[in-house]
């Protein structure tokens, strides 16, 4: 039988790239159609599709009274976007990964403010309901920022000349037809990724079963990972087509969410309650590793191979740390 765990693992694995690649497509197309510049694509609608998994497990854990799984499966996909999405996405990138430094410091400075907020919340091993409504209200004030940057005279996230296909697309029989194909990639392509990353999760965790590993690990480790598949294949997708900024946008994206959406609505549906000891350690590293990401981004506004080692190199010491802690 774990024969056909570790088949099914790699033919998923694959099957979630294709499907990660219409997504793209999808999303790129749709992009030019409205005129919507890809780093907002990435940012708001690549980030609430990829986040989809997150939720899905973090709300049933706390519904089912699981609030450690809850917890830990955000805090734990912010690491592993950081860690492994971002970072090889600026790997795998033919050339580094140009940033819109104008749009960082602006998105930047709203994350590690909310990460800080949250350390504060849960400092104390709870997250009540009224603290995630807290977390839901600045989800609100988040995509209205992105409305206001949107419409800033500033053109912060104005389309370039020559991004957009409106030129070409004279006919509205022809803008139809072609919006609909990129709907078509677009929703085929995030619900494939999402049905395959469920599919890849229960191989691991049953890998890991068989092979004895503790349950604990599982989450903190294959669960998270497993979530936050959607955001490493779109990214490490979107740069081997030379779309970094669609990456970067989509694990902003993911890392706010992970946070206000997914932490306020399981704290909505259940109070968190969780050991102080693990939110001690993975909340500080969260933290240090946004951070890290960030300030590589800024430096130079440019995301290159060397800066993606950096963050592998951040996450194998808190992957290393769990096993070591737990064990």
């Amino acid at each position: 039988m774990i024969y056909l765990y570790f088949i099914v693992l790699g033919v998923s694995f694959v099957v979630l790239f294709k499907c990660a690649d219409f997504f793209i497509n999808g999303s790129v197309g749709l992009a030019h159609i409205f005129s919507i510049p890809k780093l907002i694509v990435g940012i708001v609608f690549m980030g609430l599709a990829t986040t989809a998994p997150e939720l899905a497990v973090s709300v049933q854990a706390a519904f089912l009274g699981h609030s450690e799984i809850s917890l830990g499966n955000a805090v734990g996909s912010v690491i592993a976007d950081d860690g492994i999405a971002m970072a090889l996405a600026g790997i795998v990138a033919s050339t580094a990964i140009i940033v819109n430094c104008r749009v960082l410091r602006i998105i930047g400075s709203f994350l590690l403010i909310i990460d800080f907020f949250a350390y504060i919340l849960v400092r104390n091993g709870e997250v009540s309901r009224w603290e995630g409504a807290v977390l839901l209200l600045l989800l609100v004030l988040y995509f209205l920022v992105i409305i206001l940057m949107r419409k800033s005279k500033k053109g912060f996230l104005s389309m370039p000349q020559g991004q957009t296909l409106k030129e070409g697309l004279d006919e509205k029989e022809n803008r139809g037809r072609m919006m609909k194909k990129c709907m078509f990639n677009f929703l085929g392509g995030i619900i494939g990724v999402i049905i395959t990353s469920r599919i890849i999760i229960w191989s691991a965790v049953n890998i890991s079963r068989h092979f004895s590993i503790s349950e604990t690990i599982i989450g903190l480790t294959v669960i998270a990972i497993g979530t936050s598949l959607p955001e490493i294949s779109t990214a490490v997708t979107a740069a081997l087509r030379g779309e970094g900024e669609i990456a970067v946008g989509n694990i902003l994206g993911a890392d706010v969410l992970n946070i206000l959406w997914i932490i306020g609505m399981s704290a909505v549906v259940r109070p968190i309650r969780v050991e102080a000891g693990v939110v001690q350690f993975t909340f500080p590293y969260m933290i240090l590793i946004v951070t890290v990401m960030l300030a590589s981004m800024r430096i130079g506004c440019k995301f290159g191979r060397i800066k993606g080692a950096l963050l592998v190199f951040l996450y194998v010491i808190y992957f290393i740390w769990v096993l070591l802690f737990l064990i």
